[in-house]
């Protein structure tokens, strides 16, 4: 364009000097032709504009997992633009998945590539599954490194709690022979506060434990205890195959098998994402505030039904209501947790009251800063101990938590551990949390708690109900759980001062050293058993000495009461980054 330009002024100039010279028809032929020829000898010659090539199609292909299994992205590129696009995922459900995929892939190709394009409402999973899937196939990774890296939180002082919530479920509704499916649930929150009692961080997991009559294919599931029975779909197909018949072996089996909702990962899917995608944008949100703050958020932005946030899509005329009374810049906050879709106070968990619970129970930490905090829960069943008069078996299960904070090196500064004790009715103690079985199942009942057995309890929805809302953890218990050296309370709080400072690897190790391979329980020279004595023998003076220095713990660690070691150790194991720093 320059080379032309300059061309045509040379021309102008050129024909301006013709015309001043003009006196005379010679000159001006002259002129002329004197002119023609510089156009002829000096004029640049102009390029014809070339037409510039199409961009080269290419066809690229990328993968990511959906709600119901792979999503494949195979796009077609001209240049960086995204011109065609065919997403497939046949497993996606039909109405909320599959709609996704079409309303997805329509409006790619019409943005030509990522950005603008939102995930589909009621189809999150589905949705980030297509935006992987496009990523993958482009090369692009799927998060920014930034968004990993933890802010540092200044806090005037810490503390930090555990609390347990624990209810019934009465259904989903029945199985094919009409007997109802049932669950519980055990919500486990740790938190950590400062001394306003604004949260600096929290981990919350949850147990549920239904009837293996319900169809879920990763669904941890109680047949009963010993001597119950009951229906059970073995292959998910929402039919009962078989009357499952609970064995001693069985119930440890059962019992030992039971995972968490983080433990059950991918298999535990929501529309918006996992189980744990929702409640980490859940924790995320109550980051900073106090336990009011907490309350008042729930009781103003989540449905007074089902206790979920309301993001303008329920058809109940109450939620409608409730949401349309919100300001704009109200719905806007709880537009950017639009992915948190799952109740926080419902039959499947009562969230908000485990953390209430962990804020409740509160105990200062000493710590100059803290770089992880972790969560660990372990299940143990008990055989025993022994029978009641009429010759039918006691038996439990324990649920073990361990909430612990770390510093930089791994060390443990803190640690906050509860169980919770489950036995059946014709235990004998007077103050056991106890489960009778499932609706429709009985078991023997001590009530007056004389080791004689009184009645026959026979389990309804209501009584059901009542025994899991009743249940209290070894803390809760207090006073009337009591052992030779104090309350359980009490010799834990020993353990856990005494594992402050050792890495997780240290405590495991001590406790391989200076505890029973027989019972779990430290060795303080005081066992009669000949394997113990030998192995409390081998301890040098330097060990013997610690131990001494907790002689008021004499508790097992690692028996069928419960594996509190296997907790502080999946603790760990699970331990996500912080960055807190005390003033």
């Amino acid at each position: 364009m320059r080379k032309n330009l300059l061309a045509g002024a040379f021309l102008v100039m050129s024909a301006g000097l013709a015309a001043c010279g003009n006196s005379s028809q010679p000159a001006a032929t002259e002129a002329a032709t004197t002119t023609a020829a510089q156009e002829t000898t000096t004029a640049p010659v102009t390029e014809a504009p070339t037409t510039q090539a199409a961009p080269e199609a290419t066809v690229v292909t990328g993968e990511a997992e959906g709600y119901g299994g792979p999503v494949t992205a195979e796009i077609t590129l001209e240049g960086d633009k995204i011109t065609d696009l065919k997403l497939t995922g046949d497993q996606e459900t039909p109405g909320i998945g599959g709609a996704a995929l079409e309303t997805l892939q329509a409006a790619i190709i019409e943005k030509g590539d990522l950005d603008g394009v939102d995930a589909v409402a009621g189809a999150t999973w589905t949705s980030n599954a297509v935006f992987d899937a496009v990523r993958s196939a482009l090369g692009i990774e799927s998060e920014e490194a930034e968004g990993n890296v933890q802010k540092e939180v200044a806090a005037a002082g810490l503390s930090h709690g555990i609390g347990f919530a624990s209810n019934g479920r009465l259904g989903p509704g029945k199985d094919d022979q009409e007997v109802g499916v049932y669950s519980f649930n055990e919500v486990i929150a740790y938190v950590l506060f400062d001394d306003e009692g604004r949260i600096l961080d929290l981990e919350v997991d949850q147990l549920e434990v239904a009837t293996p009559n319900y169809d879920g294919e990763h669904m941890p599931h109680l047949t009963g205890f010993p001597g119950q029975s009951y229906n059970a779909d073995e292959d998910h197909d929402e039919k009962v195959d078989t009357v499952l018949e609970q064995t001693d072996d069985t119930f440890l089996a059962e019992v030992d098998s039971w995972t968490t909702k983080r433990e059950r990962g991918d298999t535990y899917k929501l529309n918006s994402g996992t189980w744990t995608d929702e409640m980490e944008l859940f924790e995320e949100t109550f980051r900073g505030m106090t336990m009011d703050e907490v309350n008042q958020w729930y009781a103003a932005y989540c449905s007074d039904l089902n206790g979920k946030p309301l993001h303008g899509t329920s058809d109940k005329d109450e939620d409608i209501k409730k949401y349309e009374a919100l300001s704009d810049e109200e719905k806007a906050a709880l537009d950017a947790i639009s992915g948190a879709t799952m109740s926080l106070n419902d039959g499947h968990g009562n969230i908000m009251a485990a953390i209430q619970k962990a804020y409740d129970q509160r105990r200062p930490v000493e710590a100059d800063s803290v770089a992880k905090i972790g969560l660990g829960i372990t299940n143990t069943g008990r055989l025993g101990p022994g029978k009641d008069d009429q010759e039918t078996g006691v038996y439990s299960f324990n649920t073990q938590a361990a909430g612990a904070c770390y510093d930089e090196d791994g060390k443990i500064i803190a640690l906050f551990t509860d169980v919770m004790e489950i036995a059946t009715p014709n235990y004998d103690g007077e103050h056991m949390p106890h489960l009778t079985g499932f609706p429709g199942q009985s078991y023997n009942a001590d009530e007056d708690h004389d080791e004689k057995v009184d009645t026959v309890l026979d389990q309804t929805d209501d009584t059901f109900l009542a025994e899991v809302d009743s249940w209290a953890t070894k803390r809760e218990r207090g006073n009337t759980y009591k052992l030779n050296s104090g309350t359980w309370a009490d010799e834990m709080n020993i353990f856990e001062e005494f594992f402050a400072g050792k890495t997780t690897d240290e405590v495991t190790a001590w406790y391989e050293t200076a505890c029973s391979d027989l019972n779990g329980k430290p060795l303080h020279g005081t066992s009669d058993k000949d394997e113990d004595v030998k192995k409390y023998e081998a301890l040098t003076d330097q060990q013997k000495e610690e131990l001494d220095g907790i002689s008021g713990a004499t508790m097992s660690l690692r028996d069928a009461h419960g594996d509190l070691l296997g907790a502080i150790e999946k603790a760990w194991a699970a331990a996500k980054d912080t960055n807190i720093t005390i003033e």
